[in-house]
């Protein structure tokens, strides 16, 4: 038996780049129309965000939780699973962070973005305008079929980054629901690392934006809070 220093990822991965891709392309077959009107909803999310900061932070968290519980359920459970044995671990983990995100959102009010976003805060909605109106467009720009991209509330990449972006944006960003979309962004960039795939390295790289975003805005924060009124 060879040890275990001698492994590489490729040999965990259960599935071909192929195998992968035509299981996205079926799965958005199977739910259209779902991508536009998750896409509608979020992007009327951020604009609003952007344009006043007034969005409840009851309403952000419902949206999030619902679409987390979606990817969770149609994506991991029902189709992942079938090529990779962690597809129903990862749709609890992504139910567990819907539940956080509900209990954030409308027990403890801490989704809510600032009156006046700060800079940070308006490049954390930024960043998720972005997740939501361009990640589509990476699988024609890299060569594959639109049928084939991965949309904002009905796949987990573009999902999670948008999460991350009004995460940060929040004005109290509540850090316990970084964990497990942080957990994904290593997970996911991993594996398509492993498969070749050259956009391996945005969700890691949003990660590591988002986190910087987060604690400026924090710190931004805590000063305001402690300068002499």
């Amino acid at each position: 038996m060879p040890e275990w220093w001698t492994y590489s990822l490729a040999d965990f991965l259960m599935f071909s780049p192929r195998t992968y891709y035509r299981l996205t392309e079926l799965y958005n077959n199977d739910i259209w129309p779902a991508q536009p009107v998750a896409m509608a909803l979020g992007v009327a999310v951020v604009i609003r965000w952007l344009r006043d900061g007034l969005v409840p932070g009851g309403a952000i968290a419902v949206v999030l939780a619902a679409l987390w519980l979606w990817v969770g359920w149609a994506y991991f459970h029902v189709r992942y699973d079938v090529i990779n044995w962690t597809g129903s671990y990862i749709a609890i983990g992504f139910a567990v962070e819907a539940a956080l995100i509900l209990w954030s959102g409308l027990m403890r009010g801490r989704l809510a973005p600032a009156g006046h976003p700060s800079a940070a805060g308006r490049a954390g909605a930024a960043m998720a305008l972005a997740a939501i109106v361009l990640y589509p467009a990476l699988a024609p720009l890299l060569g594959r079929p639109w049928a084939q991209a991965e949309v904002f509330g009905v796949m987990p990449d573009p999902t999670v980054v948008a999460t991350l972006g009004l995460l940060a944006a929040a004005r109290r960003p509540p850090w316990v629901l970084f964990v497990i979309p942080l957990a994904w962004c290593a997970y996911g960039g991993a594996t398509l690392w492993t498969m070749g795939s050259p956009e391996a390295l945005v969700t890691p790289m949003a990660a590591v934006v988002a986190l910087a975003l987060a604690a400026w805005n924090t710190r931004r924060r805590l000063n305001t809070d402690r300068s002499p009124r």
